[in-house]
């Protein structure tokens, strides 16, 4: 494992949310767009989604995170930071990569919000009908 000074970058995304992470052998702290994790996520289970796979190597209080989310709701952008920060561990130790896989952690979330369709007010809805 390679623990050099150089931050170690990765992109996340889940949804509509974009995360980018940089991973920064430290003390263990984080930070989300410039505000503690604390301050950022309000529920402790966005907190836990988002720190995982840290959790999961057992490199929890061995880099300070340093994230940057977007898009989508907040669940949605704990979603983009596990996704982010698991690809991160893996380019620090490719060693990690089963541990992290099994769990599901490296598995990106592709849906997407459906779009509107034409000629109608919504992807599903439609226009009530009058058969008189």
């Amino acid at each position: 494992m390679s623990t050099s000074s150089a931050p170690v970058t990765a992109t996340g995304r889940r949804k509509a949310a974009v995360a980018s992470v940089n991973l920064i052998p430290g003390k263990g702290t984080v930070e989300i767009n410039g505000r503690d994790i604390d301050e950022y996520f309000t529920t402790s289970e966005m907190k836990t989604r988002a720190l995982l796979p840290l959790v999961t190597a057992d490199l929890a209080k061995k880099f300070d995170v340093k994230a940057r989310a977007h898009g989508g709701g907040l669940m949605g952008q704990a979603g983009a930071i596990s996704l982010a920060v698991a690809r991160a561990l893996i380019q620090v130790d490719p060693a990690l990569r089963p541990a992290l896989k099994k769990p599901g952690f490296l598995k990106r979330d592709p849906r997407m919000k459906e779009r509107k369709k034409s000629g109608q007010p919504g992807a599903r809805k439609r226009f009530q009908f009058s058969k008189r």
